[in-house]
């Protein structure tokens, strides 16, 4: 499994013939390529997530997977769209994903309501990778951390509309995860940050902090 990050809170998966995108905000990337893209999976509605999701499924014929109202959404723009929900397991050609919660707000760019936030587990190959969508720090964490211990964890660190350094912290510990990854941080005047706190601050836990620039890639 290779891992590349596309800025934001955006993360490209490929594992043998599939090729996967989480939260497809490219705007910090707006030359990416998206030949061979097989699979699109959106947290919630916000631009800045569903960002290019709907162009992409279109070129490429791509699903996207979403929650029931964000899938239905995206489905009346004419793309492949699973509506999905909080609490199971589903299987796809690369492995199988559950949605798990997150707190946030979610409406697609227009105004349209696009159903509860999420986040999403992945099990490729007995590896587990946890991005957290937009969220604060919550207890649900506890759970996830219980049930799948992720390998690697995506959680966003800007704070103003989502956890912050100290909270993200806090949440790596609960996940039980090795190494973290922060995202939804210095994309925007809210969101800037000091990263290298978060670095000192992860490593004092004995944790692996992983900051990515974008395009970089993580495994092969």
């Amino acid at each position: 499994m290779q891992l590349r990050y596309l800025g934001h809170s955006c993360f490209e998966i490929v594992h043998k013939n599939n090729k996967i995108l989480i939260d497809p905000f490219l705007a910090l990337v707006p030359n990416y390529n998206p030949e061979g893209v097989t699979h699109i999976f959106v947290t919630h509605g916000h631009g800045d997530h569903l960002g290019n999701a709907i162009e992409i499924s279109k070129q490429t014929g791509a699903s996207i997977t979403a929650v029931f109202e964000l899938a239905n959404y995206c489905s009346s723009k004419g793309v492949s769209a699973q509506g999905i929900s909080l609490g199971a397991w589903i299987d796809f050609s690369f492995g199988k994903v559950i949605a798990v919660p997150a707190f946030h707000s979610s409406s697609t760019p227009d105004g349209v309501y696009a159903g509860c936030p999420c986040g999403f587990v992945f099990n490729i190959d007995g590896k587990i990778l946890y991005h957290a969508g937009d969220t604060c720090l919550n207890s649900e964490m506890k759970i996830i951390g219980d049930l799948y211990e992720p390998d690697i964890s995506c959680l966003p660190v800007g704070g103003c509309y989502t956890m912050d350094i100290e909270h993200a912290v806090i949440a790596s510990e609960w996940l039980k995860t090795s190494m973290v990854i922060p995202m939804h941080y210095n994309t925007f005047e809210a969101i800037k940050i000091d990263i290298t706190d978060f670095e000192r601050q992860i490593r004092e836990k004995g944790k692996m902090p992983m900051i990515m620039s974008v395009g970089e890639f993580l495994g092969g």
